[in-house]
């Protein structure tokens, strides 16, 4: 036989067959709410599972309980000359870390008779890692199922409308799942992406071809974007497809950027979304784009979400290393916020670590924050999985940071403060100084050591700057 072998295993997902099953598994756990009857299609993201897997299994679960003949990937050219067509893979399987997923030989041929529109280029998936890393979720859900692998060649809107009526002719009449694989943004900043995204996905529900193509030329004059969706060629062919099949009614499921997860950065991100399409007449639903707003201030299900969130953070990567995609369920969670979070174990600090600048999202800062103070407070040890029954979680969100003319405007209890001189900075959040018992003046010369300055540098030649802190945790929340 003539197999696949992977390319991106140990790199995009993990090679270890075991962990790997335990991975998918996480992130199917912990997907979306299952909604709706029997997908036909669904658009996945492709990245690198820390990034966007949890996306990815948010669409894969709608297909849980559903059984399907074979299911059509189609991916995004990534190592090979474009050409107007589809490229085919005349092999028998692909391998993966969870063993070997067969090739619909039978209606790859079917492909093969349709002209010049498909191609059998093995060149074209050999190092092509957009279909791959769909395999897993696919072998988890579907594990008997063969799939049709093929790389679009092309994002010219005309052919790929030829492409997705020879599909829609192919798979009409038999039990189908088609696939379309594709990120979305390269590369803009945090805030560019997610106004970006979110166009292009609402663009995607129309089901308009034109109109996609309308919203990816005006996104593309935007700073930074260097495209809109990589498999916008294989989207709109899924899009004509599910068109031709009657297959309309739309969902967009979820989105996210590489931003919002614990390991990204806020100045450089690529998007993630999830849709599915259903058989009946045109409905579209893109009401998980539309971020609820709460009010100003935290409410209790904001808290306890940012609680659960900074505990699932801890089990996923201590027991299994894997990273937990931050949700944004309110306006609020997605505000640029700072926060610490600090680790109790049977009553003693275990771990207390913050991010004072406001440049990443509520939600992703309690999350990295909760990860760093288990494993990076250089005054203890990194936290083990078998102490997670003891850890208390506190959370401290903070209000903006302002100077202060001097020491005499802090007033303890109310105010946390950072202290800076000499080039040295130190910060207490304001519960420190009710908790240890200290005067001002206390606080101010513990400031002043935990800096590595003189007990008495506070009383000349300091910048004092104050904030505020909303502290709630598992035990008193």
């Amino acid at each position: 036989m003539v197999l696949r072998e992977p390319c991106v295993a140990g790199q995009f997902y993990d090679g270890d067959s075991e962990k790997l099953k335990k991975t998918v598994e996480i992130y199917l756990d912990e997907a979306v709410e299952k909604k709706g009857g029997k997908p036909r299609g669904l658009i996945v993201p492709h990245a690198g599972y820390p990034f966007s897997a949890q996306i990815a299994a948010d669409a894969f679960k709608r297909v849980q309980g559903f059984n399907y003949d074979f299911v059509l990937i189609l991916g995004t050219n990534h190592t090979v000359y474009p050409e107007n067509c589809g490229f085919l893979y005349d092999g028998d399987g692909f391998k993966t870390p969870l063993g070997t997923v067969m090739v619909d030989k039978t209606i790859m041929e079917q492909f093969s008779k349709k002209g010049d529109l498909f191609k059998f280029n093995n060149n074209a998936h050999s190092r092509e890692h957009s279909i791959e890393v769909q395999l897993p979720f696919i072998q988890t859900i579907l594990p008997d199922v063969r799939i049709v692998p093929i790389v679009i060649a092309t994002s010219d809107k005309n052919y790929c409308q030829k492409i997705g009526k020879a599909i829609a002719e192919i798979v009409k009449d038999k039990n189908f799942l088609i696939v379309a694989s594709s990120d979305l943004s390269h590369y803009p900043d945090f805030d560019v992406a997610e106004v970006v995204d979110r166009e292009t996905l609402k663009s995607f529900a129309t089901m308009d071809l034109n109109k996609i193509v309308e919203v990816e030329t005006s996104n593309l004059r935007k700073p930074n974007v260097d495209t809109t969706a990589c498999g916008i060629g294989g989207i709109m062919c899924l899009i004509e497809a599910m068109s031709n099949l009657n297959c309309k009614k739309v969902t967009v499921i979820s989105y996210a950027n590489s931003g919002h997860t614990v390991i990204g950065e806020q100045d450089k991100v690529v998007g993630y979304g999830a849709a599915t399409f259903e058989e009946g007449p045109y409905q579209s639903d893109t009401s998980v784009l539309d971020i609820p707003s709460f009010g100003d201030e935290l409410t209790k299900s904001e808290k306890d979400y940012l609680l659960k969130l900074a505990r699932r953070t801890l089990e996923d990567y201590l027991n299994y290393k894997v990273f937990t995609l931050p949700r944004f369920i309110s306006k609020n969670l997605q505000k640029k916020q700072g926060a610490f979070v600090t680790l109790n174990k049977k009553g003693d600090l275990r771990g207390c670590i913050g991010h004072m600048a406001e440049d990443t999202p509520l939600a992703t800062t309690v999350s990295m924050m909760a990860l760093s103070a288990a494993l990076e407070d250089t005054r203890f040890y990194p936290v083990d999985k078998s102490e997670l029954k003891d850890i208390e979680i506190e959370i401290s969100v903070l209000t903006p940071m302002k100077e202060v003319s001097g020491f005499k405007d802090i007033v303890i209890g109310r105010d946390g403060t950072l202290i800076q001189k000499k080039g040295r900075s130190a910060v207490f959040l304001p519960q420190v100084a009710p908790e240890q018992g200290w005067s001002r003046e206390e606080m101010l010369e513990n400031l002043c050591l935990k800096a590595g300055l003189s007990p008495d540098d506070w009383k000349s030649g300091c910048k004092f700057f104050t904030f505020q802190a909303i502290v709630f945790s598992e035990k008193k929340h």
